[in-house]
């Protein structure tokens, strides 16, 4: 603000060139009065513009010289808050809920709060009434689920604070669940499962198939996504019912970036704290408490992929694999090392534009892309949880040469446990470091890394505390690391024309071998 008013002073001193000689010329006092009559001109850009408070500014110097300030009330909710400059604050709830908790329950259930989010409660009729409140602060909504977390989050003016607090609470504890609103959530959930099966990038349907392979039956390895039989089951007793066990306070933490600790803490007392949630009071009696359990597995799906791509110039027909083995739960120290391998693992496509600075150092392009020129992608994932973590590697590429793929991804893994140059090893380092302090940039990400660490830990590590982490991996760290995944049984997911797929048995085999080669196949006939 002060450098605004100071800008505008100088322009206003400055003149235009003709009106400044002619003043000059005349003798007069090279000022103007204001249309106002303020005399602001006529300070010196030397002295402090009257009635302008004293600006704020950041130390730069490396490390940050605030914590993340967490108070626990007196139901058990978590309130949790980040110090940041600006005019905007990000506020959220994040609950220990998700589709990994729905064991007992209709699977899909998770799915359809997501798509049910901010709609009509006790207080607003609509969701345009939710929208037109928002808008009245700048703000805006969002609601996200995963397999263990749901998030509802705002963006709004850091003065609408206890406004947005009371919707949050509102839309989290008080929702209609109208018959209008859930039939209308069935036909968008409908919606979300056929683009789900039209859409060119497999990506997210082989992430589940991946889970459901690692972790058959259980907890991480149960469906995000509503299952199609399920659509038409789930009502709001289904829904009452399952969030009567898990939407309670002591699962959840109101986190915000940008606000006052203290009033966040009066917000959160004011609306969260002895409220009775449109489910009402009963005790929580049927909490799943399971612990992850990998299996390995596969998980088939045969599908002709030569249309999924409309237009003059479809993509070509590929068949997707993804390759997966346990790693850990980001709670653990090995964390920090996996972290690092699948980095210097990294990939892509085969047409990713940007050069080196995008990761074309990585393994994946230079031992897999850059040599193979059929293949179409490979890239790393890892994917970690609160007991357990899934590394994998998804590839791509035409139909007839699925076996070669499979062998060139189980000989990186095998690679994973070999040599480690340093030089990769660095790079590797700084590209996490550098990730994680640029997407620590934005205040949403700010705000879902409060609330998520709180969340599993009922604390936060700083961004300088994982770069001190990440700078003391060394490679003896990830020779160990990839030694342990490999003695797991695979997860794999497959998706296409499967008809040259190896058998999961010779990939295991191959996994637990020296080289990483399948086994050799001699056919008498072709």
């Amino acid at each position: 603000m002060a450098a605004m008013v100071l800008a505008t002073a100088r322009l206003l001193l400055r003149g235009s060139g003709s009106w400044r000689r002619s003043r000059l010329r005349s003798g007069a006092p090279p000022h103007r009065q204001s249309r106002s009559g303020s005399a602001s001109a006529n300070v010196p850009l030397s002295s402090p513009l009257p009635g302008v408070p004293e600006p704020v500014f950041a130390t730069v110097d490396g490390q940050e010289k605030f914590e993340t300030k967490v108070t626990t009330l007196d139901n058990g909710l978590r309130v949790a808050s980040q110090n940041k400059f600006g005019q905007f604050c990000t506020v959220g709830i994040l609950i220990n809920s998700g589709s990994r908790y729905e064991a007992k329950y209709l699977s899909g259930i998770a799915h359809f709060l997501e798509k049910l989010a901010f709609s009509s409660t006790d207080r607003f009729n609509s969701k345009d009434e939710i929208l037109l409140t928002l808008e009245k602060h700048g703000g805006i909504c969002d609601c996200q689920t995963s397999r263990d977390t749901t998030m509802y989050a705002v963006s709004a003016d850091s003065k609408g604070l206890d406004t947005v607090v009371g919707l949050l609470a509102d839309v989290v504890l008080h929702p209609r669940l109208t018959d209008e609103e859930i039939e209308m959530t069935r036909m968008a959930v409908q919606f979300e499962l056929e683009d789900l099966d039209m859409r060119p990038d497999p990506e997210p349907l082989l992430t589940e198939m991946i889970h459901e392979a690692a972790y058959r039956e259980n907890t991480v390895g149960l469906h995000r996504f509503c299952p199609t039989e399920n659509i038409a089951k789930i009502d709001r007793e289904v829904l009452h019912s399952y969030l009567r066990n898990y939407y309670t306070p002591d699962r959840m933490v109101l986190a915000g970036v940008g606000v006052e600790h203290e009033h966040l803490v009066e917000c959160a007392k004011k609306y969260l704290l002895g409220t009775q949630p449109a489910w009402g009071c009963e005790r929580a009696v049927d909490v799943d408490r399971s612990v992850a359990q990998y299996t390995g597995g596969v998980v088939k799906l045969e599908r002709d992929m030569s249309n999924v791509s409309l237009g003059p110039a479809p993509f070509p027909e590929l068949t997707h694999i993804m390759i997966g083995l346990e790693s850990c739960s980001f709670l653990e120290e090995d964390f920090i090392p996996f972290a690092v391998l699948n980095m210097m693992m990294g990939g892509g496509g085969s047409f990713s534009a940007g050069g080196p600075g995008k990761g074309m150092f990585t393994r994946l392009y230079l031992n897999v892309l850059n040599r193979h020129h059929w293949m179409y992608n490979a890239t790393s994932y890892h994917h970690s949880y609160e007991d357990t973590g899934l590394l994998c590697v998804h590839a791509s590429a035409d139909p007839r040469q699925v076996r070669e793929m499979v062998e060139i991804l189980t000989k990186e893994f095998i690679l994973m446990a070999g040599t480690v140059d340093v030089v990769e090893l660095e790079r590797a380092k700084t590209q996490l470091m550098s990730m994680l302090m640029m997407n620590l940039e934005s205040r949403p990400v700010i705000f879902e890394d409060v609330g998520r660490q709180v969340l599993a830990t009922r604390s936060r590590k700083l961004p300088h505390e994982l770069c001190t982490l990440i700078r003391s991996v060394k490679p003896e760290d990830i020779r160990r690391v990839a030694s342990q995944m490999l003695r797991r049984k695979p997860a794999v997911a497959a998706l296409g024309d499967l008809s040259d797929l190896p058998a999961y048995e010779h990939i295991q085999a191959a996994l637990s071998s020296r080289d990483g080669r399948l086994p050799r196949i001699y056919r008498l006939f072709r």
